[in-house]
């Protein structure tokens, strides 16, 4: 069975957008991909580090929620991930934002995601891919983040081409 997954990118840590070209090329590898814009926007954590740059993957596969969870951590993994500080800076983070119509609560996994109606550099990329998107019944191009969002968009969807 095929899932409509939703994975989220992000990374502040040497050439990020290189960094996210290749973890979508990883993705690519385990389902039928669209991306969304690229985006930069501030840290969400400690301000003493650089912008982020974001943007959300669409993913078609057959994994189950936790291999899926498991992949992303491998990709993160072999792209040398690095994470100095809880909210600080990183090459590169993974979140699956979303997998199918699930609501998902096991000590590894939360879906969808903690967080994910109060953070534009997730909101806004995930209505380029589906502007009547909602989550837990809340259409998102509906929040108020929409119209206040603090995103630059640096690169229409042929970024990850």
């Amino acid at each position: 069975m095929i899932n409509k997954t939703y994975v989220g990118l992000g990374s502040n840590l040497g050439d990020s957008k290189q960094i996210l070209r290749e973890a979508v090329e990883q993705l690519r590898k385990l389902g039928k991909v669209s991306v969304s814009k690229l985006y930069q926007s501030p840290p969400m954590g400690p301000q003493d580090q650089p912008n982020y740059h974001n943007a959300v993957v669409e993913l078609h596969t057959h994994l189950a929620p936790l291999d899926l969870l498991d992949e992303l951590q491998r990709i993160e993994n072999e792209s040398g991930r690095v994470r100095l500080r809880r909210w600080g800076e990183r090459t590169l983070d993974l979140d699956l934002l979303l997998y199918a119509e699930k609501n998902i609560i096991n000590e590894r996994l939360t879906v969808p995601h903690v967080g994910i109606l109060e953070r534009d550099f997730v909101v806004i990329p995930l209505l380029d891919l589906d502007a009547e998107l909602q989550v837990n019944g809340q259409l998102l191009q509906n929040l108020e983040l929409v119209s206040h969002s603090t995103l630059t968009v640096l690169a229409d969807q042929a970024w990850a081409d």
